[in-house]
């Protein structure tokens, strides 16, 4: 196991991975050159550090947060016109199961921004924390094209049906407070507190048995997997359809500017 407190020695700025006492790992989300967009070099690092934790069989739990008031803004202008085009699809863009295929707990502390991807991509951990300040969206629609990454089914099953279907058709700017009150099933608290909120949990978890930890996860992702994979298929094939609609290049140009 690495000593406490020390870093990833290879790996892009992006990411960073940090240990903490007993078996608690920490990763900071800090692409400040593409604001936590699904960057090159911030999917790659995030690759990079799910390989670590996931080679340290002392690993208990990971805090995932972002910096300052960004957590994760999903896709660059460069790949939505891509999808645009029919030149990629979602699954190449990052391995956003990441969160869920680590097999330890892993704690999303979405102290900034979470963005039409971004908060899908959080939306995989087993704990998540949002702030009552900040902005979570799935913004797919807003561009014009239907929801990729899961969203369809891990949107709905982490904050409830209704508020779920909601936030994916309407594609619209909720802060946390609303999403609180709405009565999503996520913890909420001020933004100065999640990630202290995020770490506290982690030390909880870390007291328990690893083996029991692991085990316990694998279950949870044993019961949704299935569904999961339906709703892949499902939006890859909604994607095909409503990706290359000319009205979607329309929206990115107007509501995504370079």
């Amino acid at each position: 196991m690495a000593p406490e407190g020390s870093t990833l020695s290879i790996q892009p700025p992006a990411i960073r991975l940090e240990w903490r006492k007993n078996g608690v790992a920490v990763v900071t989300m800090e692409d400040r050159d593409a604001k936590n967009t699904f960057s090159d070099a911030f999917s790659r690092g995030l690759s990079a550090v799910f390989r670590e934790i996931a080679a340290n069989a002392q690993a208990r739990a990971v805090v995932i947060h972002g910096y300052d008031n960004y957590f994760c803004c999903g896709g660059t202008r460069d790949q939505l016109i891509r999808l645009a085009e029919s030149r990629l699809n979602y699954t190449d863009i990052l391995d956003f199961e990441l969160l869920l295929r680590c097999e330890i707990p892993v704690i999303a502390a979405m102290q900034g921004h979470a963005i039409g991807g971004g908060l899908v991509f959080g939306a995989y951990a087993d704990i998540i924390i949002l702030a009552e300040e900040c902005v979570y969206n799935t913004n797919f629609m807003h561009y014009g094209f239907t929801p990729g990454m899961g969203a369809t089914f891990i949107i709905p099953h982490r904050l409830g049906q209704m508020l779920g279907w909601e936030m994916l058709l309407t594609g619209r700017n909720y802060r946390g407070a609303e999403l609180r009150d709405r009565g999503a099933q996520l913890q909420v608290t001020r933004k100065s507190n999640v990630l202290d909120s995020a770490l506290a949990q982690a030390e909880n978890l870390a007291q328990k048995p690893t083996l029991s930890l692991r085990e316990l996860k694998r279950r949870f992702v044993a019961t949704i997997e299935a569904d999961l994979a339906t709703a892949i298929e499902s939006e890859l094939r909604m994607q095909s359809l409503t990706c290359p609609l000319a009205e979607v290049r329309e929206r990115i140009d107007a509501l995504y500017p370079l």
